[in-house]
């Protein structure tokens, strides 16, 4: 059985990432406005959302597939977090997400394509990131941002200024991601764990993941740094990401294998840190 530690007293700024922390900042000198995205779409997003999962998805509990609700538990023990609803939904893309505004009804979905591409500690990382998103309220912020950027396509200024609305959003939200997987990290306790999901997203399939070499992966992620090293690299590399969601995988991989080995990562968890076997692996197969 495995040793993992659960977190005490665990707060969202314990373990945000430099450049979360700072979007983060300055979305809430922005006064009131989180509460009004609060008042205004809490209870018809939320019931809107509830309704959908309840109806097209399978409600992950003791009794209904068991060793994922496993995972889940531990999880919200390590991020010491409340559980919330965890769905799975059968879905060819290999996805995940989450959503809650402080509200009664948070909830995970998993996609079952991202369930047969990884392993149990794998999914259980998978999980945490999304936790990440909870714990760090982030669910406000996106929808907060995503008005902002509608209000600036109907200004009279017009596309140029929502694209430029739309860049910074956007990167605020890459920011948030490096945040979550630092998330799945504290729960998985092993880089190697949240770099092979990002791996495997990258590039994997049931039928080829084991077939793939995390170490190579990683030798990619460090030519892809090196590419930003001159002017022109930096430019394309800029280029690439500025419309993505999410930070490219390699990056994400780079990120977190480099936290993983900081002083702040290990520190965090020598401080607030309780040790149990874990349970939650016991018995799992690989999907």
């Amino acid at each position: 059985m495995d040793k993992k530690s659960i977190l005490t007293g665990l707060r969202a700024n314990h373990f945000r990432h430099p450049l979360d922390l700072q979007a983060t900042e300055s979305l809430n000198q922005l006064p009131g406005l989180g509460l009004a995205v609060r008042t205004l779409l809490r209870p018809t997003a939320e019931q809107f959302f509830y309704l959908e999962n309840i109806a097209t998805s399978v409600l992950v509990g003791p009794q209904q597939l068991p060793d994922i609700y496993g995972l889940l538990v531990e999880a919200c023990q390590v991020l010491d977090i409340e559980h919330p609803q965890l769905y799975v939904k059968q879905h060819p893309a290999p996805n995940a997400y989450t959503f809650a505004m402080r509200g009664k009804q948070p909830f995970i979905v998993v996609h079952t394509s991202l369930i047969e591409l990884l392993n149990a500690q794998e999914l259980q990382a998978v999980i945490g990131h999304e936790l990440g998103h909870l714990k760090c309220d982030h669910g406000v912020y996106l929808t907060l941002a995503n008005l902002i950027a509608l209000a600036a396509s109907q200004l009279p200024l017009g596309p140029a200024l929502a694209q430029n609305l739309q860049s910074q959003i956007l990167e605020w939200v890459r920011c948030a991601e490096f945040t979550c997987d630092r998330a799945a990290l504290l729960v998985s306790q092993d880089a190697r764990v949240v770099a092979a999901v990002l791996m495997k997203l990258a590039g994997g399939s049931p039928t080829l993941s084991p077939q793939l070499n995390l170490d190579a992966f990683l030798s990619q992620a460090n030519a892809y740094e090196e590419l930003g090293h001159d002017q022109l690299g930096a430019l394309l590399k800029q280029m690439r990401t500025q419309d993505l969601t999410h930070p490219v995988p390699v990056l994400r991989a780079k990120e977190i294998t480099q936290w993983h080995s900081t002083l702040d990562y290990q520190k965090l968890l020598e401080t607030r840190s309780i040790h149990y076997n874990s349970y939650a692996t016991g018995g799992w197969r690989n999907w």
